[in-house]
Parts: C-alpha cells; structure tokens; sequence
C-alpha cells in the first residue's frame, strides 16, 4: 500500500485538494480532523491540555480560539502542546493505515498540514504539496474569521517556506488555476502512482533516530 503525505501551507487549497481526493476514490486520513476530535467533549486530549493550559478548556472541550493564543508567540508552550498531541494524533493515523490495508487498498493519503516541520516525511512513502500564488493564499487566509495580518505572519512564521516545500515534494499540485486544473493534478497522480513505485512505510518500520526528521535542519531558524 502506498502511502501518499498530502501537505502545503496554511492557505494553500489543502482541504479542497483531500475532498477531491475521496472522490478519486483514494481514502484521505485527516489529521487537523483527528486533533478536532481529540479537543472535543470527551476527547483523549482535554484533560492533559487543562492540566497545561487550565484557561482554555470550557464546557468539557478544548477552545481552539483560546488555544491558539496560549501558545503562539511561546515556543516553549507550543513544544509542550505538540509532544502531548502529536502521539495521539499518529495513533489514529497508525489505526487508519491499519484498516485501509486490511480493506487492500492500494494507495491512500495522509494529510499532514506540518508533515516536513514534524518529520512526517518519514512516515509516508510521497509527499503531494498544494500551492497557489501568495497572494492568493493571504487573501484566502485573511477572509478566515478571527484572522489578521499579524497572526497569518506568525502561523507562516512556524511553517517551512512554500518555495521549500516544491522543492522537496515528489509532486506539487497548483490551486490558484481552478478547480478544474487541480482536480485533473490529481486524477493523474491517483491513476499513475500505484503503477509507478512501491509502498515502504506500510506496514511500519523502526527508523534510527537521525533519520526522522532530515528536513528540518534546512529551514528551521532558532528561536529568538
């Protein structure tokens, strides 16, 4: 099974990208839906969050909102948030390859919003990046409710550059040309991909810890 890392940055048509996906018939693991589901009312996730941050739970859940605004601007806040979550997030990823292999599929997809910045990259056998224009990604972003120019600044602050993320994907799907010319982008990647290369990453493997994250080093500034 061939497992296909779905990413780009904030912005970028994602989410249109994995709905077409489905379509195409390729099943689409949603890991920004997963995280949802883990803030909700009785979730995995509320009661160590509350331990950390005791501001942000009401009424049972996770306030994303309020979540946010706890931790950017505060990495060592945001490190604490990410090692609590990303484990519970990669076992529901780890319980969706599981079944779709047992279903015999043959390609599936991941997607991954921070797959470079979190070493995702070692966890998926390709990695699809979507992009569109930056004008159009600001724009696209700034219509979000809740959202202004300083708060994209720092989201796009903690995400690896677009320009990077071409570079390093094996395919990159534009999103700023219609839905028409991205949907045809991806129908060729689903037909084409099985033929082409081989699943590696499934069933899993243990990978020296040096190998995990590779990318990161090439982008990543220090804190300030």
């Amino acid at each position: 099974m061939i497992v296909l890392g779905l990413t780009g940055s904030i912005g970028m048509g994602k989410s249109t990208a994995a709905t077409m996906l489905r379509r195409l018939g390729c099943p689409v693991h949603d890991a920004d839906a997963t995280v949802h589901r883990l803030y909700a009312r009785g979730g995995a996730a509320v009661a160590p969050i509350q331990a950390l941050f005791p501001q942000v739970v009401r009424d049972g859940a996770v306030d994303r909102v309020a979540l946010s605004a706890a931790v950017l601007g505060n990495p060592a806040a945001l490190q604490r948030l990410e090692a609590l979550v990303h484990p519970l997030v990669q076992k529901a990823s780890r319980d969706f390859l599981r079944l779709q292999a047992k279903r015999g599929m043959k390609l599936v997809a991941m997607d991954i919003p921070l797959l470079y910045e979190t070493g995702g990259r070692a966890r998926v056998d390709q990695v699809l990046v979507v992009s569109a224009p930056r004008f159009l990604q600001r724009s696209r972003v700034l219509a979000r409710p809740g959202m202004d120019a300083v708060k994209l600044d720092r989201i796009l602050a903690r995400q690896m550059p677009d320009g990077l993320k071409r570079r390093l994907a094996d395919y990159t799907v534009p999103t700023g040309l219609g839905r028409a010319v991205t949907f045809r982008h991806l129908a060729l990647i689903v037909k084409s991909l099985p033929l082409q290369a081989a699943g590696r990453v499934w069933p899993p493997r243990r990978l020296p810890r040096d190998q995990m994250s590779p990318f990161l080093s090439r982008w990543k500034k220090p804190h300030a």
